[in-house]
């Protein structure tokens, strides 16, 4: 039996849901947000969805964190959204309040959950709920490389005009403009991208990826969804098969790559009891440079977190 939560029915959380009912590997996703009724309707016409496209992943809503009890896996995609000309970090206040407080309803009620977290600003949002939890920071971690790496792959594809399912690539740092796509790590169905494209083209794909989640916000009004659902939802796929698949995954770093005491986008192995390694890659120095602003970047945030003393 297995069993998640997803916090939030908003655009987010309901495609986490959604995506989550179509890989028909769990046996229940509960929905929950503030506005019961909400998630309730979410989930209900996800619910009606199955007989149409044949899985049998049961899905409720509630606003009763009651009806989270056994949950194996807890996504949290609750807070506010990004405007047009909000950055990532300007959600701190609002949304660091929203995450401490779900993290602290789901442990009444379930002792030893794997959170994977999406509320931005993501890496310090990860680290919200790792002091407000206690818990294994093996069980606690952040997703943000899976998207931004889908976006690049994504880019790239259309570039290259070839399928995405062929590219490969890893991305590293702070889900936001101070990311660090790895060119040099990038292949096309084993070929250098390098090989592909000229280094200027790549450039110019990697500022766009560094940008992604702006570039949708200022299209639609709001930030996406789809994508960011379905990164979440594969997350989850890994750790409840267990599958041993490499993801780049905001995880708690203890001295790798020369960072300690924080989230950091970084490649890790999945497995059923969260994080199993973090996987070290040997960085040169453009991209170790790279990586270390973007690290003082996220501290930066931190710090600015701390000071609410929320945990």
């Amino acid at each position: 039996m297995s069993k998640v939560t997803v916090v939030g029915a908003g655009n987010v959380g309901a495609t986490v849901a959604n995506v989550l009912a179509h890989k028909d590997i769990v046996n229940e996703v509960v929905l929950v947000d503030i506005k019961g009724d909400f998630a309730k309707g979410k989930a209900l016409d996800t619910w009606q969805q199955a007989p149409v496209d044949y899985y049998s992943t049961k899905v409720t809503g509630t606003d009763n964190y009651k009806d989270t009890k056994g949950s194996d896996i807890v996504v949290i995609t609750a807070g506010i959204p990004r405007r047009p000309g909000m950055s990532r970090d300007d959600l701190i206040s609002t949304n660091a309040k929203i995450v401490v407080s779900v993290t602290k309803s789901i442990l009444k009620h379930t002792k030893n959950p794997i959170f994977i977290i999406v509320s931005n600003p993501l890496d310090v949002m990860s680290f919200a709920a790792l002091k407000a939890s206690g818990l294994d920071p093996k069980r606690v971690m952040g997703m943000a490389g899976i998207l931004d790496t889908a976006r690049y792959r994504a880019f790239l594809a259309t570039e290259l005009d070839v399928s995405p399912k062929d590219i490969q690539a890893v991305l590293m740092g702070g889900h936001g403009d101070t990311m660090v796509p790895l060119p040099r790590f990038t292949t096309v169905a084993g070929i250098p991208v390098t090989d592909l494209i000229k280094k200027s083209e790549l450039n110019k794909i990697v500022k766009r990826t560094q940008k992604g989640g702006g570039e949708l916000v200022k299209l639609m009004g709001t930030s996406a969804w789809y994508a960011p659902g379905a990164a979440a939802a594969q997350m989850v796929e890994s750790i409840i098969k267990d599958d041993g698949r490499i993801f780049p995954v905001s995880a708690w770093l203890q001295g790798e790559y020369g960072v300690k005491d924080m989230f950091l986008g970084v490649p890790v192995q999945l497995g059923k009891e969260g994080i199993k390694r973090i996987i070290t890659l040997k960085l040169n120095a453009q991209e170790k440079k790279g990586l270390k602003t973007s690290a003082a970047a996220v501290k930066k945030v931190i710090t600015d977190f701390k000071k609410m003393k929320l945990v």
